[in-house]
């Protein structure tokens, strides 16, 4: 990846467009983002501020990220300092990865105030603060740091602003012809241009060693470095070396171009969001999947014992003819004998069957024949449990696939399938919970038909039994765990039917295979067994699709 120094003087310069824009809400989805809502241009814009560890950013977005019920208290302090509030400059710090939002507002009483929104993107060490320029004073930041963390600078509130330390090198933006040229002769491989010009990642640093090395001229080096600050921009995530890298423009130095995004907040969405949200799913699902986890693998040690108890079972047969044998040859066995070799009458060998010497060979028989009664008494209840188990053990497989592919909502869903279905307990709270309105997920094929995806079993019953029409077409991958997809037209065309199938195997276990088999029928052929569990159907009348999941291609008919 490459969100260095000269990627975010790109940013900067799409940002440019919300100078002037007014900040309408601030939201807090997570403890590491933070959502701005705001009218510039004459259009409403998503701002999103990321202080992730490993996703940390500065965008603009059209993704949705759900927000908690109740603001923190850095998102309350940002909305009383910022909120209402008109950014009046978006600025770059030299070639660093620190962008500051001057924001024009008012406080509580009214009187004019002015803030610096300060964004550090810098790996783990990402931050996020509210600045008072007058005294370079921290109000609050997303992140505080200690004295005894850092001694070189505390961000805490009340503490004096200081930059990161700097760093000893030539800003790629001001530096000189001579400097240049000095720096190149000093290089033995592209890369180790990081050493030297502030802010430029390797496969930047790489690309700008190739061009010079093909056209040796300061002119080559001023069109790389002001390609970053001059729109418009061609960004795009490309291939280098079986690794995605991504840049405002195509690098020569790549191996191909995967992905062409509209703008910057495009290309963005398209590397980190999805990763980014599974990791905001996987920090508030972590308890839910591990005791999904948990269920699973007792279903599994259950399954194994099940089906040794159901093989030793099955050695009914046996216990029949050990006391068939006993009653025809009884006279010929001596008391107290351990075993008896007998002559099979059925096909004329020999067999040896034990005995327990305390009895006769009268009550072995019987105690053979009780003992093919009881088997045979058991196998029937062990082909039911072996049923049961496996269908727990789908189900529980179902949910772990839900839960890698759920939204935060979906997963409070899934809690409350659980409780519902008595899994799980109810978790007591003060507050009286408000029922939240089902969102099904929708995508709109190219040809224009609409196409539903349950993401959950709540959400596959009501896309199923609810949302679709008895002629609407049904699909589901073949014997895999996945999701219910539903287009939702009588007559889809070939090319709708085929991007469905693509979407039902990209929200199925199996996302990262290629060539799934997708199922699909119309939705008259789908039945819910009695008593079956949530999201459980049987269906017929099918027909087979094999497609390979595409990511891309999902991202685009989403709606």
């Amino acid at each position: 990846m490459a969100f260095d120094g000269l990627f975010t003087r790109a940013i900067v310069t799409e940002l440019q467009q919300l100078v002037g824009g007014r900040i309408n809400r601030v939201h807090q989805p997570n403890e590491y983002e933070v959502v701005l809502t705001m009218r510039a241009q004459r259009k409403n814009v998503k701002l999103l501020l990321s202080a992730h560890p490993s996703y940390a950013r500065v965008q603009l977005t059209e993704e949705t990220i759900t927000n908690p019920p109740e603001p923190t208290m850095f998102c309350t302090i940002l909305r009383r300092h910022i909120e209402s509030g008109i950014i009046t400059a978006i600025e770059q710090v030299d070639n660093d990865r620190i962008i500051h939002f001057t924001i024009a507002s008012h406080n509580e009483i009214g009187d004019p105030i002015t803030r610096t929104l300060i964004m550090e993107v810098m790996g783990r060490h990402s931050n996020l603060m509210v600045v008072d320029p007058m005294n370079d004073k921290i109000i609050e930041a997303l992140k505080h740091l200690p004295p005894y963390m850092n001694s070189f600078r505390t961000v805490l509130p009340g503490a004096t602003y200081v930059s990161p330390p700097e760093q000893e090198k030539k800003n790629p933006f001001t530096i000189s012809e001579e400097e240049l040229f000095d720096i190149y002769h000093k290089l033995e491989k592209g890369r180790d241009f990081i050493q030297y010009l502030q802010g430029v990642a390797p496969i930047h640093a790489t690309e700008l060693y190739a061009l010079l090395k093909q056209n040796l001229q300061f002119q080559t080096y001023r069109h790389f470095i002001e390609s970053f600050e001059t729109l418009p921009f061609q960004p795009v995530v490309m291939k280098k070396d079986g690794r995605d890298i991504f840049s405002a423009h195509p690098l020569t130095t790549a191996d191909e171009v995967i992905y062409e995004a509209k703008s910057l907040g495009d290309l963005l969405d398209r590397v980190y969001f999805e990763k980014a949200d599974r990791e905001r799913v996987r920090a508030q699902a972590q308890d839910l999947e591990k005791w999904l986890a948990n269920e699973r693998a007792k279903l599994v040690k259950k399954e194994k014992v099940l089906q040794k108890e159901y093989k030793d079972a099955e050695k009914l047969d046996d216990f029949q003819l050990y006391g068939e044998l006993l009653m025809a040859h009884h006279y010929q066995i001596e008391a107290n004998a351990k075993e008896a070799t007998v002559e099979n009458y059925y096909d004329g060998s020999e067999v040896t069957i034990p005995l327990d010497p305390r009895k006769t060979a009268i009550e072995n028989a019987n105690r053979y024949y009780t003992k093919y009664t009881k088997a045979k008494n058991a196998l029937i209840q062990l082909k039911q449990q072996m049923r049961l188990t496996k269908e727990e053990l789908d189900y529980f497989e179902t949910l772990l696939q839900q839960v890698e592919m759920a939204t935060p909502d979906d997963i409070d869903e899934i809690r409350e399938e659980l409780i519902e279905n008595g899994y799980m307990r109810k978790r007591r709270s003060k507050k009286k919970e408000k029922k939240k309105k089902m969102v099904i997920e929708r995508y709109e094929s190219s040809t224009g038909i609409p196409i539903a995806v349950g993401k959950n079993n709540k959400q596959n019953d009501h896309v199923t039994f609810k949302l679709a029409s008895r002629h609407h077409t049904w699909l589901h991958t073949k014997d895999i765990p996945g999701s219910h997809v539903v287009i939702l037209s009588d007559d889809p065309d070939e090319t709708t039917l085929q991007e469905a199938a693509v979407i039902a195997a990209y929200f199925s276990k199996a996302r990262t295979s290629s060539n799934v088999p997708v199922d699909y029928t119309e939705i008259r052929h789908v039945k819910k067994p009695s008593g079956a569990k949530p999201g459980f159907v049987n269906y017929f009348e099918q027909q087979t699709v094999f497609v390979t999941p595409d990511e891309q291609l999902v991202r685009q008919l989403k709606q």
